[in-house]
């Protein structure tokens, strides 16, 4: 794929240093429970999204705010060696954010955030402004201040750039935001957190987006749009090692086929392959998926 050719993915989110303890069980609240391994990588939603699109073979830059210590050196690093374009990247006085990870024998997780610089991502910049408007597709999620996704959505929807959210980690969409969203990326949880429902409710959450794709981990995903296409789309079998970034690696690879042109169904079942390509392999950002790996998995089960 030549440079003229690839899409061109603007993500603007949080970056992270991952710390992950992996044991055959999540403790339970008060309990103490002994682990067998101990990985430290860079991750944040944000970076993660952006580590994947520019694997998945976008070309892609990352709009966000690392810290000025030791983590945030290896943050932007990581960025780098990945091709993601970190220009913009800002870098704040201060601690980057941190996530503890909790990670058990069947791959389930549980994590803690800590935003540090995250929460310093505000008042987007003329410069960063216009990475948004020239973009293709712009990559948001909920891992930094509220106003600062608005601001690059509005920047995205003057520009006619299209607008991913990925609502997570779930919380309250404003209507102002909800105007802009042209596809909204969500898992069971944060479906019921945004619609109030017991159950994932699609049709509520047509009313609030144009289109919906609800991810079901192991069982797949679901497509909806206000045109009356819905579809379940199955997942790929894969042995998982570590789920932490499968949502990511879907996401920046949803991202990618729509930014291609692919129909979005279409782009739905290749992003699936790079999920479950993901899941594959322990870590966040080191578990990301080339597009060789991608198209491997979805030429071997499609």
């Amino acid at each position: 794929m030549t440079d003229s050719s690839r899409p061109r993915i603007v993500v603007a989110g949080s970056a992270n240093m991952d710390l992950v303890g992996f044991a055959e069980r999540l403790p339970r609240p008060g309990e103490t429970v002994l682990g067998h391994d101990f990985v430290m990588a860079p991750g944040g939603k944000g970076a993660n999204q952006a580590i994947a699109a520019a694997r998945a073979g976008a070309s892609c830059t990352m709009l966000g705010a690392i810290g000025s210590d030791a983590f945030g050196v290896t943050i932007k690093a990581r960025l780098n060696a990945s091709g993601v374009d970190t220009e913009h990247l800002r870098t704040s006085y201060g601690s980057s954010g941190v996530a503890v990870i909790m990670v058990d024998g069947g791959g389930e997780n549980s994590i803690i955030v800590s935003p540090g610089a995250n929460n310093t991502f505000a008042g987007l910049s003329a410069a960063e402004t216009t990475v948004i408007a020239e973009s293709d597709v712009l990559v948001c999620q909920q891992e930094i201040p509220p106003d600062t996704v608005l601001a690059a959505a509005r920047a995205a929807h003057a520009g006619g750039t299209r607008f991913i959210l990925n609502a997570a980690p779930a919380r309250d969409l404003a209507p102002e935001l909800l105007e802009t969203i042209d596809l909204l990326v969500v898992n069971e949880g944060e479906a019921t957190a945004i619609t109030g429902t017991p159950e994932p409710d699609l049709p509520a959450l047509l009313a609030l987006v144009p289109r919906v794709v609800l991810t079901l981990g192991a069982n797949g995903s679901r497509y909806a749009d206000r045109d009356g296409r819905e579809e379940h789309v199955p997942a790929f079998p894969v042995e998982a090692a570590d789920s932490t970034a499968a949502g990511d690696a879907f996401t920046g690879a949803l991202a990618v086929a729509w930014g291609e042109g692919r129909d979005l169904i279409a782009a739905v079942r290749w992003a699936n392959a790079a999920g479950a390509a993901c899941a594959r392999t322990a870590g966040a950002s080191a578990s990301l998926p080339s597009r060789a790996d991608i198209d491997a998995l979805y030429s071997r089960y499609a």
